[in-house]
């Protein structure tokens, strides 16, 4: 794993290259520094809205809900003093650090289409909940039915793909159309059971978030970077050269199975606010845009949870600015960040140390 190129012909860095410590660097720590700080911010919020009715929680929610009122004032808008939009905003902020920190490996693998195949298991997964939902009247949640089944789907792609003789992406497009097909075949059974909008979880909007989906989306995001960080360094062994790790005797089977795990518990949660069509872009858009304009995969890794930060924040201002879905809306602004750093790196692509 000493050198790594992205394709014949460009320009390749060394393992052993070193990114220039001086201000970008700070400048890249710095932005990681205020994401993980809204990160926490907004787990904080999610944690004081469930215990509101607690004593010293209720004291902080109040002073939360008057800082709220006090950006409204200063901004000129009716939405911050609103608990329903903070949950919202969270879960997108929350989207924005860990679908473009597993996307980071999946895009240097190449498996940028397990997290499309991923979100139309889920979509399935929604479909059942809704269908049981209707025939026995249980009132549990949608998300964690599509949780299940999300993770059995990565499960079984993983499965079909170490043991069919297809090319790799072959049961990944087998998985993808066969769990969307289904879907649609149990909403259409089920249309006229129940009032729940299945096009807000197709498209995405700010509505589908609730109470339960939110707190689900922080335990999922503190799992999800707890496992990465745990994992990073094997994590990044086979995403950079999988035969060498095999030799070295690393549980690639493992490790692949949870990469394909936390894909799944991303985007369940993304697809609150991101919808099943579009979830798949936060895992490939932000890190497409860092891979611009980094020299290293751990710069890579930072830079595309700061552009998919961006993203969403500024997909949330012209969600809520223009009246316009918040999918396609934060979508729509990662692919002008993307085309942003295009046009910053000169139209070039520089190799990715797998150090730094």
């Amino acid at each position: 794993m000493s050198e790594t190129t992205a394709s014949d012909g460009e320009q390749s860095v060394t393992a052993d290259a070193r990114p220039d410590r001086g201000p970008r660097r700070a400048i890249e720590l710095a932005g990681i520094g205020i994401t993980g700080v809204v990160a926490v911010g907004m787990l904080g919020f999610l944690l004081l809205y469930w215990a509101r009715d607690v004593p010293v929680a209720s004291d902080l929610y109040a002073a939360f809900r008057s800082l709220g009122r006090g950006m409204d004032a200063a901004f000129g808008t009716n939405v911050f003093r609103h608990p329903i939009m903070w949950q919202s905003m969270a879960v997108g902020v929350l989207v924005g650090v860990v679908a473009p920190l597993v996307g980071s490996f999946l895009v240097h693998r190449e498996m940028a289409l397990i997290g499309e195949t991923l979100a139309h298991t889920a979509f399935a997964g929604v479909a059942i909940g809704i269908l049981v939902n209707a025939s026995t009247g249980w009132d549990g949640s949608l998300l964690l039915v599509a949780l299940v089944v999300g993770v059995l789907g990565a499960l079984a792609v993983q499965w079909l793909t170490e043991r069919t003789d297809a090319y790799g992406d072959v049961p990944i497009a087998i998985m993808l159309s066969g769990s969307f097909a289904v879907g649609t075949l149990i909403v259409s059974y089920g249309r006229g059971l129940t009032a729940i909008n299945i096009e807000g979880y197709l498209f995405g909007n700010l509505a589908v978030v609730t109470a339960e989906g939110a707190r689900l989306m922080g335990a999922l995001s503190v799992l999800v970077v707890a496992g990465v960080a745990l994992t990073y360094k094997q994590l990044l062994f086979i995403t950079f050269d999988e035969q060498a790790a095999r030799v070295a005797q690393l549980n690639v089977t493992g490790y692949n199975t949870l990469l394909v795990v936390l894909t799944a518990v991303v985007v369940v949660g993304s697809m609150q606010v991101l919808g099943v069509i579009l979830v798949a872009a936060m895992l490939v858009v932000p890190v497409a845009a860092a891979s611009q304009v980094a020299r290293s995969f751990r710069e890579a890794t930072y830079l595309s949870v700061i552009f998919g930060q961006l993203s969403v924040l500024g997909g949330f201002a012209v969600s809520i600015g223009l009246g316009l879905p918040s999918g396609g809306s934060i979508v729509v602004t990662a692919i002008a960040v993307y085309l942003a750093t295009i046009a910053l790196s000169g139209f070039s692509v520089k190799a990715i140390s797998a150090h730094g």
